[in-house]
């Protein structure tokens, strides 16, 4: 195992052994609005100090991009750690059981290692460049269908951009004329690494963060899955428009977002 990943499993599973815990004494989480529909509690904020603080022990001087600290940078730039320490924040504060530690490490630019993990499930999701993808040390691989057509589709609202709704309810209409079903979990790494574990057969939403994408879309690579933006480019750590599933599904899906969105999100 390359030795950041074991360091990233190992952050990962305090910071989220500490988020499960927390739920057992609910009226000691405190949330507060930092966006438009975009909630943080005090529980994101000290299970993202459990994850510096064991990268720092390890890698004092690497970059670390986290979701509530911004940018802390390192002496050495070539090598960021990007982490979201509690990713779906909504459902952690409603109760619902669905969210998840991410972490990735890029290396001048590519994302290198990854991994993110579902404390409720205890489930551990990693993959390593060109090594494969792995649920609790066993292989994944996303599931080769050949066409949209009795597909089960996950996806997330764009609730911090709602003024994209009308152009993504089009796309939903048009994908949900030929897909079988839709799921949305409001976890975008669970969703990336359910397609990459053949639960979901795709995946798309819009106006995400690297955050919310970086762990996940290696192992959804990883395990054999297509990764593209709007545009079927790989700009999506950019744009924050993803789209994943097999090669042929994902030419499909490219197909109605491309005839029901509107510019200002296919670029």
């Amino acid at each position: 195992m390359h030795p950041m990943l074991n360091i990233a499993i190992r952050a990962a599973r305090k910071a989220g052994n500490h988020i499960a815990k927390s739920l057992e004494n609910a009226d000691k989480i405190q949330s507060s609005q930092k966006g438009t529909n975009d909630f943080v509690t005090n529980v994101d904020q000290e299970a993202e100090s459990m994850i510096i603080e064991v990268i720092k022990t390890s890698y004092p001087e690497h970059s670390i991009i986290a979701e509530e600290s911004g940018l802390l940078e390192g002496k050495d730039a070539e090598v960021q750690w990007i982490i979201d320490p509690l990713d779906g924040t909504t459902n952690f504060v409603k109760g619902l059981p669905n969210f998840a530690v991410s972490i990735a490490v890029r290396i001048k630019g590519r994302t290198e290692v990854a991994c993110v993990y579902d404390p409720m499930l205890n489930e551990l999701f990693t993959a390593q460049r060109g090594s494969g993808a792995q649920l609790n040390n066993s292989r994944i691989r996303v599931n080769p269908s050949k066409e949209l057509t009795g597909t089960v589709l996950a996806t997330g609202f764009p609730f911090r951009q709602k003024q994209h709704s009308e152009s993504y309810l089009k796309i939903l209409t048009g994908l949900f004329s030929e897909c079988a079903d839709f799921r949305r979990t409001g976890s975008a790494a669970l969703d990336l690494c359910y397609v990459a574990a053949g639960r979901v057969d795709g995946y798309f939403e819009l106006g995400l963060k690297p955050w919310d994408i970086a762990a996940g879309e290696l192992i959804a690579r990883e395990a054999g899955a297509i990764v593209t933006d709007f545009s079927g480019g790989t700009d999506y750590m950019k744009s924050g428009n993803i789209v994943t599933s097999s090669a042929r599904v994902v030419k499909s899906m490219l197909k109605h977002i491309r005839e029901n969105g509107n510019e200002a999100i296919i670029k």
